[in-house]
């Protein structure tokens, strides 16, 4: 499936949601995609779980090596 589609679907999605549940539901069906698409790259090994919790130091250049 393409990204358009994907993306299509979840404007679709948004859509209903905002126009049949209100603003809360918009924000829910938003907020429950984000963490549905931060799973799925998580477990296609896109990202890793240290990512999350890594401490941010002043030398910026220690995330290029």
């Amino acid at each position: 499936m393409s990204m358009a589609v994907i993306g299509l679907v979840a404007g679709m999605a948004l859509g209903f949601a905002g126009y049949f549940g209100g603003f809360g539901a918009f924000v829910l069906v938003a907020a429950l995609g984000a963490v549905g698409f931060v799973a799925g790259r998580f477990l296609e090994g896109d990202l890793e779980a240290g990512e999350f919790f890594r401490t941010r130091t002043g030398d910026r250049d220690d995330r290029r090596r």
